[in-house]
C-alpha cells in the first residue's frame, strides 16, 4: 500500500474543519493539553502531620530546669520520626475544559499537522499475519524517516493490533478516540481513508 500526503485542499474536500489562521485556536490547544496532563496526575502524595504520627503523648522531659528548649511531645516536626510541617496532602489536580474548547483544539492541532505535511493517507492498513516484523516493515515503508508514527482508522483487525502492540514507536488508535495531545506528539500521522469522515465529524462546528 502507498501513502499520499494530505494537504489543506484535500482536507477541505474531505470536509475536515481546517483552521488556516495561524493564531486562532492556539490557546485552546494549550488549555486542552495542560488539562489532559493535569488530569493524569494522581494527587496521592501524602505526609502525616504531628497529630497523625504514631508517637506517645508523653512529655519527653520536664518543663524547667534542664537548660533545654521546652518540648511538649515527640511528634513535633523537629524530631526524627515526627510529623511533617507543610508536607504534601492528597489533592485533585484535574482541570475542566468545555466541549467547544476541546473541539477547537482538536481542529487546530489537526489543521497544523496537515499544513506541515505530516498527515498521510492510505486506502487501508492491515497486517494479515499478525507479526511484529511485518508491522514494522509496513510502517517503515509508509513513513521511512519518522521516529514516532500514529495510525488512525475506524477499526483494525485483531491481527493488526497483535502485530503492532510491541512496536513502541507506533500506535494504532481509533478515529473516535484520538486526541489533541496525540496529534501533536507523533512525527507522522497515517490516516486510513475510511476514517476521514469520522475526523471531519469531530472538527465540524
Amino acid at each position: 500500500m502507498a501513502a499520499k500526503t494530505l494537504d489543506l485542499e484535500g482536507a477541505k474536500s474531505a470536509k475536515i474543519g481546517v483552521i488556516e489562521d495561524a493564531d486562532y485556536g492556539r490557546q485552546a490547544v494549550h488549555d486542552v493539553v495542560v488539562a489532559m496532563r493535569a488530569n493524569r496526575r494522581s494527587g496521592s502524595a501524602n505526609t502525616k502531620t504531628r497529630g497523625e504520627v504514631a508517637a506517645t503523648g508523653k512529655k519527653p522531659f520536664r518543663q524547667k530546669g534542664t537548660g533545654r528548649a521546652r518540648q511538649g511531645g515527640n511528634a513535633s516536626p523537629i524530631h526524627r520520626g515526627g510529623g511533617v510541617a507543610f508536607g504534601p496532602r492528597p489533592r485533585d489536580y484535574s482541570k475542566k475544559v468545555t466541549k467547544a474548547t476541546k473541539r477547537l483544539a482538536f481542529s487546530k492541532a489537526l489543521s497544523s499537522r496537515i499544513a506541515e505535511g505530516d498527515v498521510l493517507t492510505v486506502a487501508d492498513f492491515s497486517i494479515a499475519d499478525g507479526k511484529t516484523k511485518s508491522f514494522a516493515k509496513e510502517v517503515g515503508s509508509l513513513a521511512p524517516e519518522a521516529k514516532r508514527v500514529l495510525i488512525v482508522g475506524n477499526d483494525f483487525s485483531n491481527e493488526t493490533f497483535l502485530a503492532g502492540r510491541n512496536v513502541q514507536s507506533a500506535q494504532l488508535i481509533s478515529a473516535h478516540e484520538v486526541n489533541t495531545e496525540q496529534l501533536l506528539h507523533y512525527s507522522k500521522i497515517i490516516v486510513v481513508e475510511g476514517a476521514l469522515e469520522t475526523l471531519a465529524a469531530r472538527t465540524s462546528n
